[in-house]
């Protein structure tokens, strides 16, 4: 599975012992992989926690526009709580977490089905398995776009793999690299994460300062950076050749 540029890799997925399905409700498109076809409670989960982050946003207009913290809301929806939460740690507005917070939490709702699942949203991907599983990154005109992948093995998931990009996409990003992506039990603190220190990155030299704000944000595994012709890794994760074709 590739991750950054929804769509362009999906036909290319070989996990071939997955059924796949989709889930498509407005500005969320899920690409989804378990042991069976769960359409129908994937949906109904997708809609569940859209209804709930659209219903919290109609009484609080703020949270869908703030580029800044958020305090927290001890009486707001759990998912609401958890990209607030995931935005004050890294230092971002809340919906900088979205699209990875549907992810996990319908994933989340997948796995008491089938213990393998897969859901990727917009690029942003929470992942549970029980056999070794490959996501490559995609990051636009970089020569290591689609040539390198992610080796993630059963005992570090549940795990989110999100992937921000100043270069490839339509997500907001205030930074010039073609891909940042962070790994942490949280595919929510991941997805915020991914935004943020991909903000950070204008030009290469910036690379350094952007892993060392990594490394001190509290519950990241592994950071992975492409800017152009240079890549750097932080945090435990094995980066793997993929071959042409």
């Amino acid at each position: 599975m590739f991750i950054n540029e929804p769509g362009i890799y999906r036909d290319s997925i070989r996990d071939s012992d997955l059924v796949s399905f989709q889930v498509n409700i407005e500005e969320t498109s899920l690409y989804i992989k378990a042991r069976s076809n769960l359409w129908n409670m994937a949906f109904r989960a997708a809609l569940k926690y859209r209804a709930s982050l659209e219903s919290y946003i109609a009484e609080h207009p703020v949270f869908p526009i703030s580029l800044e913290p958020l305090p927290a809301d001890e009486e707001a929806p759990q998912i609401v709580q958890d990209m607030t939460k995931a935005g004050t740690t890294v230092g971002t507005g809340p919906m900088a977490a979205v699209a990875g917070a549907i992810a996990e939490y319908v994933g989340k709702e997948l796995l008491p089905f089938s213990a393998d699942v897969i859901v990727e949203n917009r690029g942003d991907v929470f992942l549970a398995t029980t056999r070794r599983r490959f996501i490559g990154i995609y990051a636009g005109d970089s020569p290591f776009s689609g040539r390198i992948a992610l080796e993630i093995e059963p005992e570090q998931t549940p795990l989110g793999v999100c992937t921000s990009s100043g270069t490839v996409g339509h997500s907001l990003s205030l930074g010039k690299c073609d891909a940042v992506t962070v790994l942490s039990p949280s595919t929510c603190l991941a997805d915020a994460a991914a935004t943020a220190i991909g903000n950070l990155i204008k030009r290469k030299d910036d690379i350094p300062n952007a892993i060392e704000f990594a490394r001190r944000l509290p519950g990241l595994t592994a950071v992975v950076i492409i800017v152009g012709d240079n890549i750097a890794l932080w945090g435990r994760a094995r980066v793997v050749k993929v071959e042409a074709g």
